[in-house]
């Protein structure tokens, strides 16, 4: 298990997506405008791998040295609303003045959409999927010949600690409404379930998730 066996099956599934939405374009043309985010994680030999297309977030609650439970978060969110994110799109698109924009006082890329990878979203990644029969509202006046999104992940690894307690995976819709540090503390209050994991670590996944 490496960082670059995890990009290979990413970047297999974001192929296999487009596929799917190449062959069903004559029927399903809404399928172009269909862009989910992935977030995963994977325990190989104590390290914790976790790799992140589009704007969820893993938190790790562990134990600090004077015994308290704290927050530390392991990914970062590939959402133009961080100045990080929009200065990174903005370098990989010199030619585009026009790749981030504010609207109604929301950033997006192109002033469309906040997250700036994902699987799928081929109407922002390939030209031929950006007309009619999609709807109005997902097509640009301004042409583009290069993918504005990717389907690129981030990867990370952590090394197990004794100090690990679980991992929260979770999407937008969760760290809208809290911060890190109030996940792991609801985690900690409310543990119904574990996860016997191969490794020899009392680390578990836990999930939160927003109604929607």
């Amino acid at each position: 298990m490496t960082p670059d066996a995890i990009r290979k099956a990413f970047l297999a599934t974001e192929q296999g997506f487009i596929s799917l939405v190449s062959d069903q374009w004559e029927t399903r043309p809404s399928l172009a405008t269909v862009g989910p985010c992935c977030l995963v994680g994977i325990i190989h030999q104590r390290t914790l791998f976790i790799t992140n297309l589009g704007d969820s977030r893993a938190v790790l609650g562990k134990v600090s040295p004077n015994g308290e439970l704290v927050a530390e978060q392991l990914c970062r969110e590939h959402n133009v609303s961080d100045e990080g994110i929009r200065q990174e799109l903005i370098a990989e698109h010199p030619d585009d003045p026009h790749i981030v924009l504010l609207k109604n006082n929301v950033w997006r890329v192109r002033g469309i959409i906040q997250v700036s990878r994902s699987i799928g979203d081929a109407y922002l990644k390939y030209a031929q999927y950006n007309k009619e029969p999609i709807p109005a509202k997902f097509r640009l006046h301004t042409p583009f010949t290069k993918p504005l999104l990717s389907a690129n992940p981030s990867i990370v690894s952590h090394c197990i600690q004794p100090s690990d307690q679980f991992v929260i995976f979770a999407s937008d819709g969760l760290w809208e409404f809290l911060s890190n540090q109030e996940a792991v503390e609801i985690v900690q209050k409310h543990q119904r379930v574990s996860f016997h994991l191969p490794v020899h670590s009392s680390l578990h996944p836990a999930c939160l998730c927003d109604a929607s």
